[in-house]
């Protein structure tokens, strides 16, 4: 297989892997049983929370790819069950950001084990090493492939 060929094959995976209706489904599974407040429209607003820390409701837009208003109706819902507190901004007085309380803590902490499972499992069958150079390689695509910003 030369480059090309390789090249269009990675594209045709990445654009199966990242369909919304193979994100919804990889994300009901992982919210299943956690409370009405969390399922497969609000994960995308708890995990990037965990991964970015405290962010106002138009950057956290930005980083999951909604609008600032879909943002703040998700993070309503999540304030509503506890999850989430909205508090002021120290560098900004009029300005709100989102944070993850305890609570939403320990459930994205449920919800990236439970990740973690589903993908060890499905690399169970896998030969030895193979699942580890995956990884390896998938970071390095990652962090020096199309993704990376050329500036």
């Amino acid at each position: 297989m030369d480059n090309d060929e390789t090249g269009r094959e990675v594209a045709e995976a990445l654009g199966d892997l990242l369909k919304r209706g193979t994100r919804a489904g990889l994300y009901r599974g992982l919210t299943q049983g956690l409370g009405a407040a969390v399922d497969e429209v609000t994960y995308p607003v708890l995990s990037a929370l965990a991964r970015t820390g405290p962010y106002s409701a138009a950057d956290l837009a930005t980083e999951v790819g909604l609008d600032r208003s879909g943002v703040s109706r998700r993070a309503t819902r999540l304030e509503e069950a506890g999850l989430v507190r909205r508090e002021p901004d120290p560098a900004d007085r009029r300005s709100v950001l989102l944070t993850l309380t305890e609570e939403g803590a320990r459930t994205v902490e449920v919800m990236r084990a439970r990740l973690a499972a589903r993908i060890d499992a499905s690399l169970g069958g896998w030969p030895p090493g193979e699942a580890q150079a995956f990884a390896r390689s998938l970071r390095r695509f990652i962090d020096q492939g199309p993704f990376t910003d050329p500036a």
